[in-house]
């Protein structure tokens, strides 16, 4: 399966979709780990962490950016971000991750409600377009 959407930072990631039934501010809302540790979140305790994170979109402080960038930097980070709504925070932070660490979190906007959840998805996020993969073949 194939879904197109618009690429909000480049790059390029494979992993496990986690689906947040809430936004997000990675700045209180995260620990050093990439757990979910605001307690009114749904999925708090939640591991993020090399994950392809899936969720409407971030949640307030514009310090969600550099603490997703120090994520980024310890590997701590998800893989890939798909947001359903365009958020210019998120995004920011992966754009200083890549200027001071040369390290490539791909965000991109698309409608992900098709994406099943038990499967592993491949972004592919270019300058121009943006790709998500997946494949529901249990062989």
């Amino acid at each position: 399966m194939i879904l197109h959407g618009l690429t909000r930072h480049p790059g390029t990631a494979t992993g496990v979709p986690i689906r947040l039934t809430a936004p997000l501010s990675f700045w209180g809302g995260t620990d050093a780990d990439g757990r979910i540790v605001d307690a009114h979140h749904p999925q708090c305790g939640a591991v993020l962490t090399g994950r392809i994170l899936l969720m409407e979109s971030g949640r307030g402080s514009s310090s969600a950016s550099s603490v997703l960038a120090e994520q980024i930097r310890a590997r701590t980070a998800p893989a890939a971000i798909v947001l359903a709504r365009s958020d210019p925070i998120i995004p920011l932070g992966a754009l200083i991750a890549a200027e001071l660490y040369n390290l490539f979190l791909p965000v991109v906007v698309a409608p992900y409600d098709t994406i099943p959840d038990a499967t592993v998805l491949h972004v592919d996020a270019a300058p121009d377009h943006a790709t998500i993969t997946w494949s529901t073949s249990t062989a």
